[in-house]
């Protein structure tokens, strides 16, 4: 048994080292107003809406803000007033997703039989981590709109070039840890909380990811409020060294609010700082390493 055990985990380890996941491609959220949504992802953060979805009746369904060229935003407008959890799914990048799938489904995963093909005109398909999240990823194919935009549709005005990482709920760490941990081998890189004494975040890197992106579980033991989830189901925004003040500045003078948006040294060292859009999701600036003391 013992062998057995054994020659599972080497099997195991070896399927996770070579999935083929290369960071975060993007985390949709369900917006109320898209303009005025526009006017926090564009007008304070400065991303361009690189292009959109639209509905037979000539409707916006879904609206992409561009980061960089593998990274970006999806906000999809019609969130209703009792929808507490505006978070719609995160996604990955792969540079080749049938070979993903099928490690997928040896590892146990469910998965779609093939692939889909957006209307983006990439190749997709999506499951679900045990708190339900839904969990896309995508392989930017030749063509595409993101591949056709590359170079383009990247301001000046930006207020960060990377998204460093999403913050997703985990009602059970255990589930968490055998589905991101296990299966995908992300690494745990840092954990903490509000104080010494209480976890409440767990930093999981995506091991072949080349800017460091990974994924924060935001761990809760009761149902999260609207305004917490808002605050859980989050997107970091990583600035350079020493230049968060500056970020701050220029958010302010952009339209955030001066107090709530105040910089500070997080639990994990680093300086930080929030920004909510105006139905309450969260972005947060960060620095990539800790403060010098």
């Amino acid at each position: 048994m013992l062998r057995l055990s054994l020659v599972a985990f080497v099997a195991a380890v070896s399927l996770a080292a070579e999935l083929p996941i290369s960071g975060i491609a993007h985390i949709g959220f369900a917006v109320s107003d898209l303009e005025k949504a526009r006017s926090f992802y564009t007008g304070v953060l400065g991303f361009e809406q690189a292009f959109e979805i639209k509905k037979p009746d000539g409707k916006i369904e879904m609206a992409f803000f561009k980061v960089n060229d593998t990274q970006y935003i999806e906000l999809s407008p019609g969130l209703a007033p009792e929808q507490d959890d505006r978070m719609t799914h995160i996604a990955f990048e792969t540079p080749d997703i049938e070979v993903l799938r099928q490690k997928l489904d040896q590892a146990g995963v469910k998965t779609p039989p093939q692939p889909g093909r957006g209307r983006d005109g990439n190749r997709n398909f999506s499951v679900r981590d045990p708190d339900g999240h839904r969990v896309e990823f995508v392989q930017y194919m030749p063509g595409s709109w993101h591949t056709s935009a590359r170079g383009q549709h990247v301001s000046a005005r930006r207020i960060s070039t990377h998204m460093l990482h999403l913050g997703i709920t985990v009602a059970n760490l255990d589930a968490a840890m055998k589905f991101y941990r296990d299966i995908f081998w992300y690494q745990e890189i840092w954990r903490g909380g509000p104080t010494d004494n209480e976890l409440r975040y767990i930093n999981m890197r995506i091991p072949s990811a080349a800017g460091g992106d990974y994924i924060e579980f935001m761990l809760h033991s009761e149902r999260p409020t609207r305004q917490q989830l808002g605050s859980m189901h989050h997107l970091c925004l990583e600035v350079p060294d020493g230049t968060i003040q500056a970020a701050y500045r220029t958010a302010v003078e952009r339209g955030a609010p001066k107090e709530r948006s105040q910089p500070r040294v997080g639990r994990n060292g680093r300086w930080l700082m929030n920004l909510f859009d105006p139905d309450g999701t969260r972005t947060e600036l960060m620095e990539p390493h800790p403060a010098r003391k």
